[in-house]
């Protein structure tokens, strides 16, 4: 973060300074984590259900936080009162991007792939000036904040994914960092029980494009028709990206090698290059070329780009993560969320990289689909089934018309279980598995985080046990 007296903070914030030294400095970072605080930093201490952040404000101090940003005085320690410490996080963030003319902000959103393609964009940001991106999915009223804080007068580009659950998030986190760079992936029906709609949900992605100045440029993905739409929406610059033959950064001769790895032609207004990408599953193409958009308007040179591009790697965990097991058996770990548009994306990977073993895919149940969550994991069933997959292991009886949607396909050669929990699917794995098996583990948060955690045991991963 920038350097910033308690004045200029408690200003920033509408808060009041209380036992504090409106000429004392945060030099360091702002963290709610009290075990994260580091002197010069600042503390953030939030009501939760289950702690309450105040009980730690005089430990951050004694391990070096200038004062604690919370809605109640400490007794001796020295505090910036605010009503709402969630929004005062907020004002903090938008007071400091403020401060950096320098900074170019890029804000990602869509259904599905904003994890993956945040950081897609951030590994060929970094090539052009520091990037701050968040780990993970730090999307939300806490985690978009916080990452902008890690911003500071170096930092050239901060890459942030911009999550939804109704109409007026994303505009609100546009407010706390505007974006001059805005990234539409895709309207898909992920949270559909809480939108209602596809439309409804590309009213609320729409507000990325809605935020951008008349100098901010929106990149659209070309081969979405609600995002391709969203044009009509933004002050901004369109520049499109696809498939699509109108897309003005496209992708041409798109193949796939033994383990689902795309290989493309990158066509852009300066020309053609061919991109080999070291990770699984065509939707990676879209993903790349999202990235590609950014980072060739941010002036990288198209023969850098196809370099850059192929040395694309993943950094976020249990997203389209292929490993080989020592006995011969090949997983893809994409247990971190799911939704069906996530799902088909992921099956049709499975069914791409059928070997000389079997195509087995382990499905959990997918939330917040709302009254469209039995036709949804139905769906899912139906795919996987339409798709060859020999052994479908459903997982919890929530996710059971998934097993509903595959055995209604007819002439589907493969076999289903419907087994209670995580454990009883991976005793079914340990006793089946064989070398040339393909295994895809995929299910709504924590859904399956067991059975892929199992089965990365003994690979030398950084998640083994």
């Amino acid at each position: 973060m920038i350097t910033l007296t308690l004045a200029e903070l408690a200003a920033a914030v509408d808060g009041r300074l209380v036992g504090a030294d409106p000429t004392a400095t945060v030099t360091g970072a702002v963290e709610f984590d009290s075990r994260k605080v580091r002197p010069g930093g600042l503390f953030v201490a939030f009501d939760g259900e289950k702690v309450d952040g105040h009980d730690y404000a005089a430990r951050a101090v004694a391990d070096g936080a200038v004062a604690v940003l919370g809605t109640r005085e400490v007794p001796g320690v020295p505090m910036v009162l605010v009503a709402d410490a969630l929004a005062a996080l907020g004002r903090l963030a938008r007071a400091v991007v403020d401060r950096l003319p320098e900074l170019t902000v890029i804000g990602i959103t869509g259904s599905s792939g904003k994890t993956t393609t945040k950081d897609l964009i951030a590994q060929l940001t970094a090539r052009l000036g520091p990037t701050v991106a968040p780990p993970g999915s730090f999307n939300n009223e806490l985690g978009h904040p916080y990452t902008a804080l890690q911003a500071g007068p170096d930092t050239r580009f901060l890459v942030l994914e911009k999550g939804a659950r109704g109409v007026g998030h994303v505009r609100y986190l546009c407010d706390v960092v505007p974006p001059r760079i805005s990234v539409v992936l895709n309207v898909g029906v992920a949270h559909i029980g809480e939108f209602g709609s596809r439309e409804t949900i590309a009213m609320a992605k729409g507000e990325l494009v809605e935020a951008l100045p008349v100098d901010g440029l929106a990149v659209l993905n070309a081969d979405d028709p609600l995002v391709a739409a969203m044009a009509t929406r933004t002050r901004g610059r369109v520049v499109r990206y696809g498939e699509a033959v109108d897309a003005d950064v496209r992708a041409t001769d798109v193949t796939l090698d033994d383990r689902g790895r795309p290989s493309y032609t990158l066509v852009t207004p300066e020309g053609a290059v061919p991109v080999r990408l070291g990770l699984t599953g065509h939707h990676q193409v879209s993903n790349s070329l999202a990235a590609a958009a950014v980072a060739r308007e941010l002036g990288m040179p198209l023969a850098d780009l196809a370099e850059a591009l192929g040395g694309l790697g993943l950094v976020s965990t249990r997203r389209m993560d292929v490993f080989d097991r020592p006995d011969g058996v090949t997983v893809i770990d994409d247990s971190y969320n799911a939704n069906p548009a996530s799902m088909a994306v992921a099956l049709r990977a499975l069914a791409g990289m059928r070997r000389n073993g079997r195509t087995i895919a382990v499905l959990g149940y997918m939330a917040e689909l709302g009254p469209f969550e039995v036709d949804g994991h139905r769906e899912v069933g139906r795919l996987a089934a339409e798709l060859g997959v020999d052994r479908l292991l459903v997982v919890d009886a929530a996710a059971a018309p998934i097993q509903a949607g595959a055995t209604a396909v007819g002439n589907w050669g493969g076999e289903s279980v419907l087994l209670t929990d995580q454990a009883a699917a991976v005793e079914v794995l340990r006793s089946e598995l064989r070398p040339g098996d393909v295994v895809l583990v995929k299910g709504s948060r924590y859904r399956t985080w067991e059975v892929a955690d199992a089965l990365r045991v003994g690979t030398g991963g950084e998640d083994a046990q």
